[in-house]
């Protein structure tokens, strides 16, 4: 029997990382990829839900947006008590939504913020306003330590196509000129055998430039989700901010090639998260 008057000695504690995003009722992407995602790679999972979707595979059929104060609520109860040591920032669908969370970083000093700026689905759904756009560039850019858009993400956010690999380093450093700490600007829908991310960081005039073989599969839903999740969780514990990356970047190949020939669902089916568990760490 375990004695819930007894407290474990100071100091011993997991890494925490806390998921602000939308909910996938299809289990692939959002809140629940995070935290299969935070699970696999030892870290302690922590949401604050900030929509409802109705989605699986196939698309989403509805979105029932949580309001504000539940939100703040939500995040309020998770800080004051366990504590945060990164922050997995996805679906933000209304300018309040965004303020909420923004104003929340800043109060708690919330530290890791990585920022993943859902806008489009897998399968194409729209999944945020438009005029949160403008919002979420001039609150969370600045206190994001990482953005990780897809091309049709920086497409929105740099209001112009970025079509081929030649274009990823250029509208990479314009990601961090619009106010962003640095940009993993993502390539994996672009044709080719390989896949071509490239990282820039503020005040380095250094790009880092992430490649390896596409693998063949229709099971991508919840990548972006999952990459940016797993990159907090590498930050939680205690990586750098380029070696965060390519862990995580590690994790979500060996994700995509364990599921790439399993069915699930009609549509696109998820990665393979739970592929290569390891212990749950404690600092």
């Amino acid at each position: 029997m375990i004695s819930h008057s007894h407290r474990p000695e100071a100091g011993r504690r997991y890494a925490r990382v806390l998921s602000i995003a939308g909910s996938d009722s299809g289990g692939g992407a959002g809140i629940q990829a995070d935290l299969k995602t935070l699970s696999a790679l030892g870290c302690y999972g922590m949401t604050a839900i900030t929509a409802i979707t109705a989605q699986n595979t196939c698309g989403v059929t509805g979105i029932h947006g949580v309001p504000p104060e539940m939100l703040k609520a939500q995040i309020d109860a998770v800080v004051q008590d366990i504590g945060v040591d990164a922050v997995k920032i996805g679906m933000l669908h209304s300018p309040e939504v965004v303020e909420i969370v923004a104003q929340a970083i800043r109060s708690y000093r919330l530290p890791h913020v990585v920022l993943d700026p859902v806008m489009v689905a897998t399968s194409g759904d729209r999944l945020i306003a438009e005029e949160t756009v403008g919002v979420l560039v001039s609150e969370l850019f600045p206190l994001a330590e990482v953005i990780t858009p897809n091309l049709d993400e920086a497409g929105w956010l740099l209001k112009r196509q970025v079509s081929g690999v030649e274009m990823l380093e250029t509208a990479a450093l314009d990601l961090v000129s619009l106010g962003a700490n640095a940009a993993l600007l993502k390539g994996g829908h672009l044709p080719g055998d390989l896949v071509v991310d490239v990282l820039a960081v503020r005040g380095s005039q250094a790009l880092h430039r992430l490649q390896s073989p596409r693998i063949a599969t229709h099971n991508g839903h919840g990548t972006g989700c999952t990459l940016s999740s797993a990159i907090a969780a590498h930050l939680a514990l205690g990586l750098p901010l380029q070696q965060a990356v390519e862990q995580a970047r590690s994790y979500i190949l060996g994700a995509i090639a364990a599921g790439a020939d399993v069915v699930t669902g009609q549509g696109h089916g998820p990665l393979n998260h739970g592929y290569a568990p390891v212990a749950q760490r404690v600092l």
